[in-house]
Order: structure tokens, then C-alpha cells, then sequence
């Protein structure tokens, strides 16, 4: 069996977290994260889970029974504490060994299940050199992959529906007349990615679903569904993050300012903190994309 690595979510025991070593290093899922938990510093002030545990059930005046006094999702959250962690498998750096890799369909599970405070493990995986047990669980050899009820699920679609069917609460999905908004940047962010002809329009392209976006949040946003973070915002978060970075530094440009309302989209969704802690390194996300410029 091969070993997994800990990444659990703030929502641990204060007991459990505090004899986890302290971390060494911080951000984008340090390898302190990884590999040794969360700190109890971490845990005293993100993690409300002991209390939730010892505010569960109430002890009834005068009497020795045990009576439910939780609200429904703080009953949820107590549930969570003490669940099994989810197993995931995700791509490891191909600049920094033991660092979480620079796929954006990963980092939406991961956004997922940080948003819906589950413990897991993760396990990063060579891609150059996949190993044998990969195929087991997913004979396309591919990742993101998540273990629900003892069966592997593959895409990031699937997983994150299964998530949220088993894990109905916070609720994150996006009503269906807005799941699709802003679903066609990432394509045309690619195209213009890919382009060696600056008037081939594959720029306009880019900026006319950037100024359609940005028309959209001004009249419904911050957010795609208003003023809560839903699923379509973990979809194409991590997406305008590899924008950002790749177009950055292969074509020196970057969003206008005069898109306000996405420049303030994506300053929201990257200082989420389960955004900072599942974020790629900047040099992966570069190195990810090199072969799709050079190509």
C-alpha cells in the first residue's frame, strides 16, 4: 500500500493537532501541510471542531440524558472531525519534489474539499514516472482521483458532483442558468496562449469573454452566483490563476484595467485561504505550460 501524505483540513481535534509537529513552512499546501498536518496554532484559530464536538449534545438539567442541542450544520461539521479522510491523488511539482503540481482541475477538487471542511490525504504522483498502482485505481493513469465509499472516481466533474451529493453541506453548487458563466475563458485563453500572429484575434477573443465576465459580475456578482462562492468559482478560479501567471510571462500581458470587476474577482477568489493553500507554485504553472508555447 503506498503511504499517504497528511493534508487535513482546519477541522481537526485540538488533542490531535497539538501533537502534530508545528510547520516549517507556509502557503500554497507547504509540505509542513503535507506531510505533517496542521499545526495547533492552525487549529486554535481556524478550527472550531472540539468545540463543535463538546457543544454536540447537551446534558439535560436534572437528568442524566444527553439531548441534541447542535444546529443541523454545525452537526455536520462535528461529523466531519471524526470522519475517515479522503483519499486523493494529485500531480506532484515538477520543479519542487514533495509540492503539489500546477494542475488547475486538481486544485478545483482540492477547493472543494477545503470549502466543505472534509479532512484528507494526499498523495502527489510523478506523472513522468507513474507508478504501477496508478493504473489500479485508474486505468487511464490520470489525476485528479478522489476514494469515495471504496471505489475510485477520475474527472473533475464527476468528483466534485460526487462531493457535493455526499457532502450536501455548505452547499456549493451553482444554479444551472449560471454554472456556464465564464466557462469559455479558459479556451480562449489557450488559443491566445498557443498564437505566434498578434493579429490572428485571438487576443480579441480572449478579451471579449473577459469584458462579457466582467459585465456579468458588475450587474450579479462578486461572486458567479451573487455573494457566496459556489462550484463555478472553484471551477474557474484556478483557470484564470494559470491566465494570469502563463500569459504573464510568455506574453507579457495581463487582464486591463478597465475590467474591474474580474481584476477584483480574481484578487478575491486567489486570497481565499483554501485557494492560497492548493495554488501551484508560479515556476510549475510555467513550466506546465511551455510545452503548449513551444509547440
Amino acid at each position: 500500500r503506498w503511504p499517504l501524505l497528511a493534508a487535513r483540513s482546519p477541522f481537526v481535534s485540538r488533542d490531535r493537532a497539538a501533537s502534530s509537529p508545528a510547520p516549517t513552512a507556509s502557503g500554497e499546501l507547504g509540505m509542513a501541510i503535507l506531510l505533517r498536518g496542521t499545526s495547533a496554532a492552525a487549529a486554535a484559530t481556524a478550527g472550531p471542531s472540539s468545540t463543535l464536538l463538546a457543544t454536540t449534545f447537551r446534558r439535560a438539567r436534572g437528568c442524566g440524558r444527553l439531548l441534541p442541542a447542535a444546529p443541523r450544520l454545525r452537526r455536520a461539521f462535528a461529523a466531519r472531525a471524526s470522519a475517515q479522510p479522503l483519499e486523493v491523488c494529485a500531480k506532484e511539482s515538477i520543479t519542487v519534489p514533495g509540492r503539489l503540481g500546477d494542475c488547475p482541475f486538481t486544485q478545483r477538487v482540492l477547493l472543494t474539499i477545503e470549502e466543505k471542511h472534509l479532512p484528507y490525504d494526499l498523495k502527489l504522483v510523478d506523472l513522468a514516472n507513474k507508478p504501477d498502482w496508478l493504473f489500479e485505481m485508474n486505468p487511464e493513469g490520470k489525476v485528479p482521483i478522489v476514494k469515495l465509499e471504496d471505489k475510485w472516481i477520475a474527472d473533475s466533474d464527476v468528483i466534485t458532483q460526487a462531493l457535493e451529493e455526499k457532502y450536501p453541506e455548505p452547499p456549493l453548487a451553482t444554479p444551472l442558468d449560471k454554472a456556464s458563466v465564464g466557462s469559455k475563458i479558459f479556451s480562449t485563453f489557450i488559443g491566445f496562449l498557443k498564437s505566434k500572429d498578434p493579429s490572428d484575434g485571438t487576443e480579441q477573443a480572449l478579451l471579449d469573454e473577459l469584458t462579457s465576465f466582467d459585465s456579468y459580475l458588475k450587474d450579479n456578482g462578486p461572486f458567479i452566483n451573487g455573494g457566496t462562492i459556489s462550484a463555478a468559482d472553484l471551477s474557474l478560479g484556478p483557470k484564470l490563476y494559470h491566465m494570469e501567471i502563463a500569459l504573464g510571462h510568455y506574453k507579457n500581458w495581463s487582464v486591463p484595467d478597465s475590467l474591474s470587476h474580474v481584476k477584483q474577482y480574481m484578487k478575491s477568489i486567489f486570497s481565499m485561504d483554501s485557494f492560497v493553500k492548493t495554488r501551484a507554485l508560479p515556476e510549475d504553472v510555467i513550466a506546465g505550460w511551455r510545452p503548449k508555447v513551444m509547440g
